[in-house]
């Protein structure tokens, strides 16, 4: 870092309360980046990934689904409208570390209640502003996902090079595990609206389980919307224990990690499928590569994964722009026939969805509940939750 810039960084921080001051993200292949750090002033080590969104922060920040990884955000300036207490996608899991380029130095909307800085703070996520976020990006995108480590509070550039090259990859990593509940609950809360909008929200009258790999809150908000009970079990429930609790329909959520490592879960999952009469399943991103797996596919590590809000998917003779964050995919030609194609990722021509000709069984690569995201896949919860509704009344 030149002298110049040196100064400008500590001039910057000095006069504003929102940085502490200078801090560095460190990758595990030497390159340095330097910028203000602010949130949670402390050093965490993760998988550096790349996120297109143009707004959700919140909602990325909080997802399980980044457990382990430092998210960069590819949009020039967030923290306008600040945080609040209903959006939040989990309230103790999400991303490790954040990475901006430019903080909005105000919040203005009529439903934030702290700045962005205060609620990193509060959930222990450090982050980084001001530095070349671009050039990260294209670092991610021509060399794939890194290892690296990120301090707000010093930079340091030996320690934190020692850090990022003694970190695991993330291959081989069991994170479900770490942000799955640790016992069974209830979910009772459906989706956010005005006070002042009336709404009618169906009495439950189906009961699903949800397998928690990592759940997001929206899509148990959004299976509370039409008309579910929703029980929440952790991901190393058995076969047998979700049976007793009589569901007419069973979701495979999403989460963080390799989805290889989760050998009890998918043996699990096999008793499920092999069920008769069959019980409707549907899986959704980790729960898609689960069920991928369950049913004898093998899965792969993206090159940088797929994180953001605008990926195009070709599905049922349409095409659907949906919300994706995973760092791992289902080998198409692994499934030998066992499962047919219902979507495919246009960027890439990934697998980003499957069904069961013979059993109401399916699943998606994508978000339907988007949160943040566009909303073109949203009608899948609600097909699931009206199929298990239709197979509970014919059984």
């Amino acid at each position: 870092m030149t002298d110049r810039r040196s100064s400008l960084l500590q001039t910057i921080a000095a006069d504003d309360p929102r940085y502490h001051g200078v801090g560095a993200l460190v990758l595990a292949d030497g390159r340095v980046f330097r910028g203000l750090g602010f949130g949670a002033k402390t050093t965490v080590v993760g998988e550096v990934v790349f996120n297109t969104s143009l707004s959700g922060y919140q909602e990325i920040l909080s997802d399980p689904s980044y457990r382990g990884q430092l998210v960069c955000l590819t949009a020039t300036e967030i923290g306008n409208v600040g945080a609040n207490s209903d959006d939040d996608e989990s309230l103790r899991w999400g991303a490790d570390g954040l990475l901006c380029r430019g903080l909005s130095p105000v919040v203005s909307n009529f439903r934030g209640e702290r700045s962005l800085p205060e609620y990193l703070v509060a959930r222990g996520i450090p982050g980084l502003a001001e530095f070349d976020t671009r050039a990260l990006t294209r670092r991610l995108r021509d060399g794939g996902s890194v290892m690296a480590a990120l301090s707000s509070e010093d930079d340091d550039v030996d320690r934190l090079l020692a850090l990022a090259r003694a970190a695991a990859p993330m291959e081989g990593r069991d994170l479900a595990s770490e942000v799955s509940a640790p016992e069974p609950y209830t979910w009772e809360r459906a989706s956010w609206q005005p006070e002042d909008v009336p709404r009618d929200i169906p009495a439950a009258d189906v009961h699903v389980v949800v397998v928690d790999f990592g759940v997001k809150h929206n899509i148990l908000r959004r299976l509370r919307d039409e008309g579910a009970r929703v029980t929440v079990v952790p991901a190393a429930t058995s076969a047998a224990t979700i049976l007793g609790l009589r569901p007419d329909g069973v979701l495979l959520s999403n989460g963080p990690g390799d989805p290889a490592t989760l050998e009890g879960p998918i043996a699990e999952l096999r008793q499920l499928l092999d069920r008769a009469p069959a019980l409707p399943i549907f899986g959704i991103c980790l729960g898609h590569q689960v069920l991928a797996l369950a049913l004898g596919g093998k899965t792969f590590k993206l090159k940088f994964g797929h994180h953001g809000g605008n990926h195009p998917v070709a599905h049922g003779g349409r095409v659907l722009i949906t919300a994706q964050n995973h760092g791992f995919a289902v080998a198409l030609d692994s499934l030998g026939g066992r499962a047919e194609l219902t979507g495919r990722n246009l960027f890439d021509q990934t697998l980003a969805g499957l069904r069961l000709a013979d059993r109401p069984i399916s699943s998606v690569q994508y978000h339907p509940e988007a949160s943040p995201g566009p909303h073109d896949g949203s009608s899948l919860l609600a097909d699931f939750v009206a199929n298990v509704r239709a197979d509970a009344t014919r059984a």
